[in-house]
C-alpha cells in the first residue's frame, strides 16, 4: 500500500518505503484521500500492483449504514480520471524504482 485514509480512526498513513516521493506529490497524495474519505466515508487506499498500476481501493465496515457504495464507485471513477497523469507517474515510479525495469523499455511501451 502506497497511502490511505480511514474516515472511521480520522487517520491518513503513508508508506515510508516511497519516502523518495517528492513532498508535492505527497500532499496530493494526503488531500485525495483524506478528501474522498470526508465525502463517502469508510478506507480509501492508494495501492502498487505487482505490475506496477496503481489501484484505489475503497471499503467500508458492514456495519456502516452511511456508507454508500454507489457514489465511492463514481468518486473513484473520478479520481481515476482527473488525476490520470499523477497516477501514471506514480506507477513509471514504481516499475523504475521498485521494480527495476529499465527506462529505457518504458519510454519505448508509452510510444
Amino acid at each position: 500500500m502506497l497511502c490511505g485514509a480511514n474516515a472511521y480512526e480520522q487517520k491518513y498513513y503513508f508508506n515510508e518505503k516511497f519516502r523518495a516521493i517528492p513532498d508535492s506529490i505527497k500532499e496530493e497524495l494526503h488531500i485525495i484521500c483524506v478528501l474522498f474519505t470526508e465525502e463517502v466515508g469508510g478506507v480509501f487506499t492508494v495501492v502498487f500492483e505487482e505490475d506496477g498500476s496503481v489501484s484505489l481501493e475503497t471499503d467500508a465496515y458492514e456495519e456502516d449504514l452511511l456508507y454508500d457504495e454507489i457514489s465511492s464507485g463514481l468518486l473513484v471513477r473520478e479520481v481515476r480520471m482527473q488525476r490520470r497523469e499523477l497516477l501514471e507517474s506514480l506507477s513509471l515510479y514504481y516499475r523504475v524504482f521498485v521494480l527495476h525495469e529499465p527506462m529505457e523499455s518504458l519510454i519505448k511501451d508509452e510510444e
